[in-house]
C-alpha cells in the first residue's frame, strides 16, 4: 500500500518503526561515546566502564526484539542470548579484562552492525529505504561479523585465567545442592559453540544478501 501523509497507515508505520529508531539512535550515541572517550584520554583504558550502563541496558533491551521479522527467530535469539552473556557474565563480571582491546573491538562492530540494522528496519517500515541504507546493511557484515566474533572469542580467552584463579560462578563439591559446576568450563563450551552457530548465522544472512540484492528466492529450512 501506498504511505500518505497524515492517514493512518502511515501513523501505523511510524508507531511500528519507533523502536527500530530508538534502538538505532542508542547505537550511533554509543558510538559517538566510544569517539569521545578515545580523542579526550587517547587510550582506551576506562572505555567500557564510561559506556557500561547504556551497553548492559541496550543489550538486554534487546530480548524484547526477538520475535517474528524478515529475519529467522532462532538465529536472532541466538545472536541476543551470547551478546547478554558477554556483557552480563564476562566483561561487566571479570574487571580484570574490561581493558582489552578486544573488548573495543566487538563494542565498536555491535554499534556499527546495529546502526546499519536498524537504520534498515526503520526506513523499511517506511517504504522509505535509500539504497547505501539497504546495501550498508547487506554488505558491511561480511566483514563486521567475523571482527566481531574474534572481539568475543579473545575476550573471553583473556577471561580464563582469572576465572580459574578465582572460581567465581562455580560450585565445587561437596555442597548441600550436590551439584557441580565451573564457570571456567563453561565458557570454553560457550567458546566451542560458535564453531557450529557463527557458520549458521553468516550463511543465513549471505542467503539474505542475494534475495534482497540481487532477487534471489531463498527457501528457509528452519525460521
Amino acid at each position: 500500500p501506498e504511505i500518505h501523509f497524515g492517514s493512518t497507515s502511515y501513523g501505523m508505520h511510524i508507531h511500528k518503526s519507533s523502536p527500530n529508531t530508538l534502538a538505532a539512535f542508542i547505537n550511533i550515541c554509543v558510538l559517538w561515546l566510544v569517539k569521545v572517550c578515545l580523542m579526550l584520554t587517547r587510550t582506551h583504558k576506562g572505555l567500557y566502564r564510561s559506556i557500561a550502563r547504556t551497553l548492559k541496558f541496550f543489550q538486554t533491551f534487546a530480548l524484547l526484539e526477538v520475535r517474528i521479522e524478515s529475519t529467522s527467530v532462532i538465529v536472532t535469539g541466538v545472536q541476543v542470548c551470547s551478546r547478554i552473556f558477554m556483557v552480563w557474565f564476562v566483561t561487566n563480571s571479570i574487571r580484570q579484562i574490561q581493558n582489552e582491546e578486544s573488548v573495543i573491538l566487538f563494542l565498536v562492530v555491535w554499534t556499527m552492525t546495529e546502526i546499519t540494522r536498524y537504520s534498515y528496519y526503520t526506513f523499511n517500515l517506511l517504504h522509505h529505504l535509500p539504497y547505501f541504507i539497504k546495501w550498508a546493511r547487506y554488505n558491511l557484515f561480511i566483514v563486521l561479523y567475523p571482527l566481531g566474533v574474534a572481539g568475543e572469542l579473545l575476550t573471553i580467552y583473556a577471561a580464563l585465567p582469572f576465572v580459574r584463579r578465582s572460581g567465581m560462578y562455580s560450585m565445587r563439591l561437596p555442597n548441600k545442592y550436590n551439584v557441580s559446576f565451573d564457570y571456567y568450563y563453561c565458557l570454553i563450551v560457550f567458546m566451542l559453540s560458535y564453531i557450529p552457530l557463527f557458520p549458521q548465522l553468516f550463511f543465513h544472512m549471505l542467503r539474505q544478501r542475494r534475495r534482497v540484492l540481487h532477487g534471489e528466492v531463498i527457501v528457509e529450512k528452519d525460521d
